[in-house]
């Protein structure tokens, strides 16, 4: 777990809760991932099974980080669904419809996502609206043109090179799981390593103490609105090469998982505290929930009442850890 460089140093007590957050997690994992390859008779552990499971956990924990990325600094994106879900559509009919190369238009989701985010903050910035009414309107407008691009109509058929990427395995191991690792791993030497990320969670952590100290507030949340838009367009990259086929629906299942596995993790809703592994290991705890529905066919409207309780529990757990700690995120 990284916080805001601008707090007072940890207590002992705070330095224990944060390491048995992230230890917690990880034994949830163990025990609720025995636990289902158990109760399925180790189907879970076949080969198939397992790239499944992995390959589709790979865009739910970057679409969990692209939500960190804002709640370091104190905002929201509820637009990160459907901002993944338009750079996905944008991107394969630009295969599609135009004949572009994949690595062009994998380059184009990448920088419309970025561009996206850049407004939405530059937005957040110049009209002091708060960041979740912003992207409650920028959503829509995603929305919009998603459907825009291709109406109820299906890309499929972009380039079969881009799809043979995304069902690739290394080691028996999904390439798309490994790539959300790698940018997981890119997310954490950000915050942790460079002047831009840690002045993020500075501003996050103490707004007033940052601007103290010669940190421009307004920079640090466009550019965490940059970086989650940028994280959308990776996540549509994955969809796009790992689905094969893409409509207007694609991003509408993103919001709740994009909230869910950073506060599941630990990220402080209000800012300056973050955990990149403690997001992964909570968007797997989510997708354990989600292949236990579909393994014994529960109701999917209970699995979602399921996932909102342990959501608001988590934040009723960190605001206790938060005045056990002292007061300071």
């Amino acid at each position: 777990m990284i916080s805001s460089p601008t707090t007072r140093p940890d207590t002992p007590t705070k330095r224990e809760l944060r390491g048995a957050n992230e230890l917690t997690l990880g034994a949830l994992a163990l025990v609720g991932f025995f636990a289902l390859a158990v109760a399925t008779d180790f189907n879970l552990l076949t080969a198939g099974t397992m790239d499944a499971f992995l390959r589709f956990l790979a865009v739910p924990i970057v679409i969990g980080l692209a939500q960190m990325a804002v709640l370091a600094v104190g905002q929201m994106n509820l637009s990160v669904g459907a901002l993944t879900g338009f750079c996905a559509m944008a991107s394969a009919g630009l295969m599609v419809d135009t004949g572009l190369p994949a690595p062009v238009a994998v380059l184009a989701a990448l920088a419309i996502g970025t561009a996206a985010g850049l407004v939405n903050g530059l937005l957040v910035v110049g009209t002091r609206i708060n960041g979740f009414i912003v992207t409650l309107a920028t959503m829509t407008i995603f929305e919009g043109l998603r459907y825009g691009i291709n109406g109820t109509g299906t890309y499929q058929d972009y380039s079969p090179a881009l799809v043979r990427i995304g069902h690739a395995s290394v080691l028996g191991i999904p390439l798309v799981f490994l790539v959300a690792l790698a940018v997981a791993g890119g997310v954490a030497v950000f915050f942790r390593r460079s002047v831009p990320g840690r002045h993020m969670l500075a501003s996050g952590g103490n707004p007033f103490a940052a601007h103290l100290s010669g940190i421009s507030n307004n920079r640090s949340i466009v550019l965490g609105h940059a970086l989650s838009g940028l994280l959308a367009g990776v996540a549509a990259v994955m969809i796009v090469a790992d689905l094969g086929s893409v409509n207007a629906s694609v991003g509408d299942d993103l919001l709740l998982p994009s909230f869910a596995a950073p506060i599941i993790g630990g990220v402080a809703l209000t800012g300056g505290v973050i955990s990149v592994w403690g997001t992964v290991l909570a968007s797997f705890l989510v997708r354990l929930v989600e292949v236990t529905q579909a393994q014994f066919n529960i109701n999917r409207r209970f699995i979602d009442l399921v996932i909102g309780a342990v959501v608001l529990g988590a934040v009723l757990l960190g605001r206790a850890r938060h005045k056990i700690s002292g007061g300071d995120q």
